[in-house]
């Protein structure tokens, strides 16, 4: 079997290079797909396997179609999506390879999101395993695989899927549009066809340091709209506490889980209240 890795940027150049370069201090996988978002991209350096880039035009951020597009590049029989913001661990490619060879299913490795500054010139996985925080919402195993039975608890940061099943389920639905709800959705479709969400004790992610709000204003619109499409499919709301920050700021009405109808947008004073601080993780 061979492993592919996929990763999509826009404009995270310096954490792209963070991220290649952990693979190239790993297990290497087979190829690596970068899907650039409307970028035209720089070369890189040799990390000691292929690299190929596939140019995505788009003024926004269309992360379920440059999945797929990654996904329609890949070669390998194994996918591992690891977003561009993520360091893997050494093993996580090996890792997370031989968790497909023995279960089908979408497979999560843990993150442990890094603050500010975390990351240097010298960085190594003991410092990052060191000044990590893993999130509370998810348990990890200390052992082999654990199946969930929530299947909101999937995040496309860092997991694997095979080739097969990633078509089998319809890869991302590409009418989410922008952030928000997408790899929810294809949890909910994969549950729903009886494939496992699973977390792996093996393999992990470091999550580098972004500018990042709470809630996150600068994703109101399309959060609106990819959560409406959902709850048609589903019958629930995703990213509910979201929505309820948005009705507290008077962006949606207090009955918003009857029609989430944006009654203004986020000023920028709201934006600049919500900005995450340097030294909180998450």
């Amino acid at each position: 079997m061979s492993t592919t890795v996929i990763t999509l940027n826009k404009g995270r150049d310096a954490h792209l290079a963070r991220l290649l370069e952990g693979l190239g201090r790993g297990t290497h996988p087979a190829e690596c797909i970068v899907v650039e978002m409307g970028a035209n991209p720089a070369p890189l350096p040799d990390h000691g396997f292929p690299i190929r880039r596939i140019v995505l035009p788009s003024g926004g951020l269309p992360l379920a179609r440059a999945r797929n597009a990654g996904r329609r590049a890949a070669c390998g029989d194994h996918l591992i999506f690891l977003d561009v913001d993520c360091i893997p661990s050494g093993d996580l490619v090996a890792s997370l390879d031989a968790d497909l060879g023995l279960a089908d299913g979408l497979i999560c490795c843990e993150v442990s999101y890094l603050p500010a500054r975390a990351v240097d010139d010298g960085w190594t996985e003991a410092g990052l395993r060191a000044s990590g925080h893993t999130h509370p919402v998810r348990n990890f195993p200390a052992a082999g695989l654990a199946r969930t039975d929530n299947p909101g608890l999937f995040w496309s940061l860092a997991f694997g899927v095979r080739a097969t099943t990633f078509d089998r389920i319809g890869g991302f639905d590409e009418a989410f549009d922008g952030y928000g709800a997408e790899d929810t959705d294809l949890a909910f479709r994969a549950d729903a066809a009886g494939i496992p969400i699973l977390f792996s004790a093996g393999g992990h992610a470091y999550h580098q340091y972004h500018g990042a709000f709470d809630p996150p204003l600068q994703h109101f619109a399309d959060i609106i709209a990819n959560a409406t499409r959902f709850h048609a499919r589903h019958g629930l709301w995703p990213m509910d506490g979201w929505l309820d920050a948005f009705a507290r700021l008077g962006l949606l009405p207090p009955t918003w889980r009857e029609a989430p109808t944006i009654l203004r947008m986020p000023t920028a004073d709201e934006m600049e209240a919500a900005r995450v601080p340097l030294d909180r993780p998450f």
